[in-house]
């Protein structure tokens, strides 16, 4: 039976992946570490998006009574996890043409390559990776604070790409024209 809040994504890209070691956010408790990705999805990937917004409609279903006002109806302005990077993130090109959305676990996910064999080297999957990522979308209520979230479930990398957020890797630090003479010294 298929699972009406499970998303499995196409091909999208990765950011901000604390996804081997949980991470808490800037100035919240160690208890509160979660493990967590960002998902851009190209606005070209018409099916996936349908498909992740079929699930939060359906999420807003299965948590109704989180979500409803005392009037039964759910709010409009309730967090949405899919959000357009065009808009929000104009300024960073890695957004561009593309929706983004948060994705994070208490449970640490697996995480596997295009042969389905577990990655476990953490330089294998870094920020501008390239890969799929299966969801799961909840209603959540914390402090009157309302909303659909994007859980975090398994991930697979199809390939590789530009690393983001400013890294590099060490064949790009000391590699190429960076290698290391002895005869120089």
């Amino acid at each position: 039976m298929e699972n009406s809040v499970k998303v499995v994504t196409g091909k999208v890209r990765f950011c901000f992946c604390h996804v081997f070691e949980p991470s808490a956010m800037e100035g919240q408790p160690e208890e509160s570490a979660k493990y967590s990705v960002c998902v851009i999805i190209p606005k070209s990937d018409t099916q996936t998006i349908e498909k992740i917004k079929k699930a939060i409609e359906a999420a807003k279903t299965v948590g109704k009574s989180k979500l409803a006002d005392k009037n039964g109806k759910i709010p409009s302005t309730i967090k949405m996890p899919l959000r357009d990077g065009d808009e929000e993130r104009s300024d960073d090109d890695a957004f561009a043409d593309s929706y983004f959305l948060n994705a994070t676990s208490n449970r640490k996910p697996t995480i596997v390559d295009r042969n389905l064999d577990q990655i476990m080297d953490k330089d294998e999957f870094y920020s501008g990776v390239y890969g799929r990522i299966s969801l799961n979308f909840f209603a959540f209520n914390t402090s009157g604070n309302k909303g659909i979230a994007a859980g975090l479930q398994n991930l697979q990398k199809l390939e590789d790409g530009e690393m983001l957020a400013g890294g590099s890797t060490a064949d790009e630090d000391f590699g190429g024209d960076n290698a290391w003479d002895d005869d120089l010294m």
